[in-house]
């Protein structure tokens, strides 16, 4: 496994590293457990203190880490920047409200001779994050927040592609305050991984990635009986109703595709759109995406980015190709893309039928998938019939309306008349194959905690 920085646009590799050592392995244990066992008795006050300085940090800096972002996985600059306000919101929403989600929780008892019980939320050990390129610094940030608030330590294996945004956030972690051992990088090999999830020190493991990727880490943690949580691939349903607001649907249809050059796990990634709006929404939607500048994405005048690498593109195209080998009509409705960089000009796949495999997979870049539904029941049944359950939306003017269709549409997260979003103070995950448990606010904060009772009891005897 190489972990080499190269520049999606100019395709130039700026810098390699190479693959940890099991002795630097070894070592991140060793000052990963050491640190645990200080840091869990810090007041979470303190904890918190470090989480703030990190996200000033953040926003002192803001351009500079952006770069940083732009440079090795080629988003455009005003999404980069936007991703590190992302990190500094998150750590800040743990700054407010850790010390109050982890407060005891008192537990009523029915029986006389048990005079108090509580649940103590109380941190496990070191916590083994891998995480993808797409968000590289918000993928950390919303692990380490609520695992560092909680008590808990974290070791990164961050994706091979973005090896100095995982230094980068390292040495800020440092340079808040957070002591050595709290937040450990490294790049590990397949193998490392395995022993890091063997190892009795790694109490859980978090995963932000791939199907076949979270199949075979889910199943080491299973196997050393680790608790672990998986993120993974999404194909959000983006259902447009008859009465939907058609300018504020197709805009941000548009947008939710192709934000991140659509490499976002919870993109918009299958348009379903009702029968009687549904000619006036493509035309619409078309000409949106026709709009979209393709080019150097430090250029602010650029709207859409290169992918990530020029492998990514290939098996974007590849699946394309399939797709319409197996009956699948393909209509470019981007500009033209530039020839150098990483770019992939945006394509609209329909006559999708369900005997067609490409009906059910994710595309992670500028594809849209196109489904004309006869009625609002048919749209439902299209969205639900799928492997995923990430995100999704429902676009209508009748909000009540809406939430009822929400509450049919099987996935982890549903926004009216939005795209699938990532926020702060809003929790993150989905079901069936986009994986399992929960990130951000609350639910990510008790993902790796021991919820120990304490039962106090004022009698002689058993029960």
């Amino acid at each position: 496994m190489a972990y080499a920085s190269t520049n999606p646009y100019t395709g130039k590799t700026l810098k390699t590293f190479p693959n940890a050592t099991d002795m630097e392995v070894s070592q991140a244990l060793e000052q990963g457990q050491a640190a645990f066992l200080k840091w869990k008795d810090v007041t979470i006050a303190e904890r918190v203190a470090v989480l703030q300085k990190a996200a000033d940090l953040l926003r002192k800096k803001c351009t500079e880490y952006a770069g940083v972002l732009t440079l090795e996985m080629g988003k455009l600059l005003s999404e980069a920047k936007a991703e590190v306000e992302l990190s500094a919101a998150i750590f800040e929403y743990y700054v407010e409200n850790a010390e109050k989600l982890l407060a005891p929780q008192t537990l009523p008892s029915k029986d006389p001779a048990v005079t108090e019980a509580m649940i103590v939320h109380e941190p496990l050990g070191i916590i083994l994050a891998i995480e993808p390129w797409n968000f590289p610094y918000y993928q950390i940030a919303r692990i380490i927040a609520p695992q560092l608030a909680a008590g808990n330590v974290v070791v990164l294996k961050h994706a091979s592609n973005v090896p100095q945004c995982a230094d980068v956030f390292e040495k800020l972690m440092l340079e808040a305050g957070l002591p050595v051992g709290g937040f450990k990088n490294l790049y590990a090999t397949r193998s490392q991984i395995e022993m890091m999830i063997n190892d009795p020190r790694v109490h859980g493991v978090a995963l932000t990635g791939s199907e076949d990727a979270g199949a075979i880490v889910a199943a080491q943690a299973g196997q050393a009986l680790k608790k672990s949580t998986m993120e993974l691939g999404g194909a959000d349903a983006f259902v447009v109703l008859a009465d939907a607001d058609l300018d504020k649907a197709v805009k941000w249809a548009v947008f939710g595709r192709h934000w991140n050059a659509g490499q976002v796990c919870c993109s918009s990634k299958r348009l379903i759109v009702v029968e009687a709006i549904y000619d006036e929404f493509v035309k619409r939607y078309a000409a949106g995406v026709a709009a979209l500048k393709a080019g150097d994405p430090m250029d602010p005048s650029t709207t859409l980015a290169p992918l990530s690498s020029q492998g990514a593109a290939d098996d974007v195209i590849k699946q394309v190709e399939k797709a319409v080998a197996q009956g699948a009509t393909a209509t470019v409705i981007g500009a033209e893309v530039p020839s150098n960089g990483a770019f992939v000009r945006p394509v609209m796949l329909t006559e999708l039928t369900v005997d067609n495999p490409a009906y059910y997979w994710e595309f992670f870049g500028p594809v849209s998938l196109i489904f004309k539904a006869k009625d609002e029941t048919e749209a439902i049944a299209i969205a639900n019939d799928s492997p995923f359950g990430l995100g999704g939306s429902v676009f209508t003017r009748d909000i009540a309306h809406g939430v009822d269709v929400a509450k049919k549409i099987s996935t982890g997260m549903v926004y009216i008349n939005h795209p699938t979003a990532v926020k702060a103070d809003l929790p993150f995950g989905g079901v069936r194959r986009s994986g399992y448990g929960r990130e951000l606010i609350d639910l990510g904060l008790k993902e790796f905690v021991n919820h120990k009772l304490i039962g106090v009891t004022d009698i002689d005897g058993a029960f």
